[in-house]
């Protein structure tokens, strides 16, 4: 009596599940990324992958003050940005949340590709830990001197930064457009003075007064008795 024939259901002997098979790609394509980073220029403008602990993560860099070489601005984002699910995991993992960030530019790996995705706390289901080695990069107040014939000329008179809190830069900003209401074109000669809210220039960090040691008022008013002098 002949036995009925089975037929074995699945793949063929030695062939690999269409997941196993996309495991595989993106396992190789993380060794590949390891092996041969794109290495990241200052001001270049993309997206950079950094270390945070044993993970690798993606990160936007902040134009204007993405040129180092020590220190530049980010803002970390989902691995899958800008696909559709990436904003609301990014959002349950604690990504969003963070704002810009300082960045040591000796924790940059390189430009982001996509291989290091499987190194995000993202692609382990892990929320990002509240320490993750990076102090916010705040906004500042920048006071400058520009020339009275329509040009761009000038020069800043004063940065203030990194200010902890909006409302504190708020509230400096509103005391200093005030002080300079009415004397903004005859404190510098030939120039008119006015304060901006800009972001906090990480990499120029030394050239910054601390907001929260002197007051913001009297530091204007030793800034412009410096150049008069």
């Amino acid at each position: 009596m002949k036995r009925p024939l089975f037929r074995r259901c699945g793949h063929a002997p030695g062939a690999l599940s269409p997941e196993d098979q996309a495991a595989v790609d993106q396992s190789r394509a993380t060794l590949t990324a390891l092996r041969n980073p794109t290495p990241w220029t200052p001001g270049s403008a993309q997206d950079i992958a950094v270390r945070i602990g044993p993970f690798v993560e993606r990160a936007h860099t902040r134009p204007g003050d993405d040129h180092g070489p020590d220190m530049i601005a980010v803002a970390l984002v989902h691995p899958d940005t800008p696909h559709a699910g990436a904003y609301l995991h990014g959002r349950q993992l604690g990504y969003t949340e963070r704002g810009w960030l300082r960045c040591e530019t000796s924790t940059i790996l390189g430009l982001w590709q996509p291989g290091y995705a499987m190194l995000t706390h993202a692609a382990a289901g892990l929320p990002l830990p509240d320490d993750i080695g990076m102090a916010p990069a705040h906004y500042a107040l920048y006071i400058e001197a520009r020339k009275r014939d329509d040009s761009r000329d000038g020069f800043t008179l004063l940065r203030l930064g990194p200010y902890t809190q909006t409302r504190h830069a708020q509230q400096d900003y509103d005391r200093l457009t005030a002080a300079l209401d009415g004397r903004e074109a005859i404190l510098v000669p030939g120039h008119r003075v006015s304060a901006r809210f800009a972001p906090f220039d990480v990499s120029d960090h030394h050239l910054f007064a601390d907001p929260y040691e002197a007051d913001a008022v009297a530091l204007l008013n030793a800034a412009v008795a410096g150049v008069s002098a």
